[in-house]
């Protein structure tokens, strides 16, 4: 019996099972491997956090407590709240042009035969950090056309239908009869017919002429006509020549304009020939001459990129040329997914191209376009480097973003108490957006 009793039952109580986790390891294990990652998790983000919240709550010494005097600072400095103006309009353009490029870009390269090196080209900005793209696109936004691309292009633009002056900085000589009016140089005297007329001018860099000038020449008298002769009186290393006569070594200004008023109306005009001679008809008898000012208008230097009105603008295309590439990446893996037959039976139902992508692809696309305008978002919000190095002192003021605010309070203004309130407020502005795109992740999982 007892030996029955002890074959058909266990000696003593069942011993408990070690508890598992999902994946069948020990959670005692589990959590021991996950110590490392949430000391440091701790350390380099919980800790930070707190810190900040508390630190907001003190004035700039650290010493007195300040309750909410820093963060009413976010909405009564001037500069944080052009920092949160400037932050909307890159919350709002930024992320969306990159990914209607990204997008775009996508869409195009799939049926071509170089489609992989394209996007090979445009994900290349993703390789270089945001301080060396700030370094490039400082020099790309350069005033002046010898050194900045952008200028270079728009003035090069420009000039095709609006042709610059090349006597910019050209004025009378000291023994011509020009005085200046307006801008512009006329003679003092009228002019007769049969008397030829020197305009002497200085000023003009040699070799800042333009290429077509020649040696300046005397100007012959032709009875019932104005003759005269427009010229650079100097000559380089040469000495100084005889003033108000042309030398052999001067040059004409060729292509300067020269007009006959009278009585206030221009009654004939004229441009110098490649020696600086002019001839003007008999209306001009009784004249005075006048160089316009158009003669000497300043080159045109192109847009400033960097100035208030569009230093916001030319730092957001910086970024965009950065993460165009990513966007563009993300959205073509998941065009890849994206069923063919769909887009074939849309075609065959006499879709056009544009309908086929505005109603079948996009909508195909909606969670991944999601996943990269989300992404993008919150990598704007604490954009910094760019501003830092692309805006110019001048204009960075107006270019001030929340994270560039937060450096110059914390450490140029010495006031951490309201650079930490910015940084909660950033926070505060960075949760909803994973919050959602937390909820978004889950849908698609249950899915």
């Amino acid at each position: 019996m007892a030996s029955a009793t002890a074959a058909g039952s266990p000696a003593g109580p069942a011993a408990p099972k070690s508890r598992r986790s999902v994946t069948g390891t020990r959670r005692a294990v589990a959590a021991l491997f996950l110590l490392p990652a949430l000391v440091l998790l701790g350390a380099l983000v919980l800790y930070p956090i707190g810190y900040s919240v508390v630190r907001s709550l003190y004035d700039s010494s650290g010493d007195q407590f300040a309750g909410f005097d820093n963060y009413k600072a976010l909405f009564t400095d001037d500069g944080i709240r052009t920092a949160l103006k400037n932050n909307v309009i890159w919350v709002v353009f930024a992320p969306t042009v990159s990914t209607a490029l990204g997008l775009v870009f996508a869409v195009l390269t799939e049926r071509v035969r170089w489609g992989t090196a394209f996007k090979l080209v445009v994900f290349m900005p993703m390789a270089i950090s945001m301080l060396a793209a700030g370094i490039i696109f400082r020099l790309v936004y350069d005033q002046d056309p010898d050194k900045g691309v952008a200028n270079a292009v728009w003035v090069g633009v420009h000039d095709s239908f609006a042709q610059s002056s090349a006597f910019p900085k050209a004025h009378p000589g000291r023994k011509s009869p020009l005085v200046g009016q307006d801008g512009a140089f006329v003679t003092k005297d009228p002019v007769r017919a049969g008397s030829p007329v020197a305009l002497p001018m200085v000023g003009v860099a040699p070799d800042k002429l333009p290429d077509d000038v020649r040696r300046a020449a005397a100007a012959r008298p032709e009875p019932g006509r104005v003759t005269g002769t427009v010229w650079q009186d100097f000559t380089r290393g040469k000495g100084v020549g005889r003033l108000g006569a042309p030398d052999p070594a001067e040059v004409g200004y060729a292509g300067m304009r020269v007009e006959a008023v009278k009585d206030g109306k221009v009654v004939a005009s004229a441009k110098a020939a490649g020696d600086g001679t002019f001839t003007l008809p008999a209306s001009a008898d009784g004249a005075r001459l006048r160089l316009p000012a158009g003669n000497f208008k300043e080159p045109y230097n192109g847009v400033d990129w960097l100035g208030p009105a569009l230093v916001t603008p030319a730092i957001i295309g910086s970024y965009v040329w950065m993460w165009a590439g990513f966007a563009m990446v993300l959205i073509a893996a998941g065009l890849a997914g994206v069923p063919r037959e769909l887009l074939e039976q849309a075609r065959v139902d006499g879709a056009s191209e544009w309908q086929v992508f505005r109603k079948v692809t996009v909508p195909l696309l909606a969670p991944v376009l999601a996943v990269v305008a989300v992404t993008l978002m919150i990598n704007v919000l604490k954009v910094f480097d760019l501003v830092y190095i692309i805006a110019p002192g001048s204009s960075q003021d107006d270019a001030n973003v929340l994270a560039l605010e937060l450096y110059r309070k914390g450490f140029s203004e010495g006031r951490p108490g309201v650079a930490s309130a910015i940084a909660v407020f950033l926070l505060l502005l960075v949760i909803p957006v994973m919050l959602f795109n937390i909820r978004r992740l889950r849908r698609e999982g249950r899915r």
